[in-house]
């Protein structure tokens, strides 16, 4: 065996509401969170990454970036 550990894909918990306006603190680019995609391992279900679907809003095509960085887009105070 080469040593690499066995993993699994699994849907994880959403930090917040579906549908939620957020933003990637990295790319710096807002969208609505859709969900996040888990990567454990299969022998001790050991949390590897966790990646967060995000879509434009009004829609559009989503795509992908790692879940720490996302945060709720604060709304302006009125």
């Amino acid at each position: 065996m080469s040593g690499r550990v066995e993993t699994t894909l699994c849907v994880g918990k959403l930090p917040y509401p579906v549908g939620t306006l957020v933003v990637d603190a990295v790319s710096e680019r807002t969208g609505c969170l859709m969900w996040v995609l888990e990567e454990r391992t299969k022998e001790k279900n050991r949390l590897l990454k966790s990646q967060a679907f995000m879509r434009p809003p009004g829609g559009g095509i989503e795509w992908d970036v790692p879940l720490e960085p996302v945060m709720r887009v604060e709304e302006p105070e009125r």
